[in-house]
């Protein structure tokens, strides 16, 4: 599938759907198509955040309505599951929090999660806290570097969190960077601005 040119031709829709089915791949095409000019990324961010926010909601109710007898109906996903709920087990608020970043397992953990009878209200919290973490960091990894962080991304699949942690740490620290960047710059011409007034009715009162 040509995810370029569906978000070209689709916009922040596709990305939306995209993120609500599938994950990082689309949003960090649309994190170098902000860099490009075709997006905007503070839009693609908020498009991304809700796609995988209400996907992952779902899959997580899709979970907890069907129960364990909804997985092992599926062989292929027994082993992913096993180790989900081996995770849980031992890591869970740093598995609903990270889990967008655990290639192999990433897709079956709502459901997982939804299983292990979590209470709503808590995974609704950290699944916000998530997503929102994720949105940022893949889409301004994106935004930054465009082909080679998708490339990467495909690379890597098998690492699983660790390295995906570093690289989501990057994504934040360059968007504060970025933010901060802005925020100095808006100030220091706040500061210009009210200098050029304070000269001006200097010399008004001056004369």
């Amino acid at each position: 599938m040509d995810f370029h040119q569906l978000i070209i031709d689709y916009g922040y829709l596709a990305l939306f759907i995209g993120t609500f089915l599938e994950g990082e791949t689309i949003l960090v095409i649309a994190g170098f198509l902000a860099h490009s000019g075709y997006l905007e990324l503070h839009w693609v961010i908020l498009s991304a955040f809700l796609g995988t926010f209400a996907g992952d909601q779902t899959f997580f109710y899709l979970g907890r309505f069907k129960g364990i007898a909804f997985l092992e109906k599926r062989p292929l996903w027994h082993s992913k599951t096993d180790k989900v709920f081996d995770l849980l087990h031992r890591h869970q608020i740093k598995v609903v929090l990270g889990f967008r970043f655990l290639y192999g397992v990433r897709n079956v953990t709502p459901f997982v999660i939804g299983a292990s009878r979590m209470y709503p209200g808590k995974f609704f919290v950290l699944n916000f806290l998530g997503a929102l973490i994720w949105a940022i960091a893949v889409g301004y990894l994106g935004y930054q570097f465009g082909d080679i962080a998708e490339a990467i991304l495909g690379e890597i699949k098998h690492y699983e969190m660790h390295f995906l942690a570093v690289l989501a740490v990057i994504g934040l620290l360059l968007f504060w960077r970025s933010t901060h960047i802005a925020q100095k710059e808006k100030r220091k011409k706040k500061r210009e601005q009210d200098a050029a007034i304070l000269a001006e009715k200097l010399d008004s009162d001056s004369n």
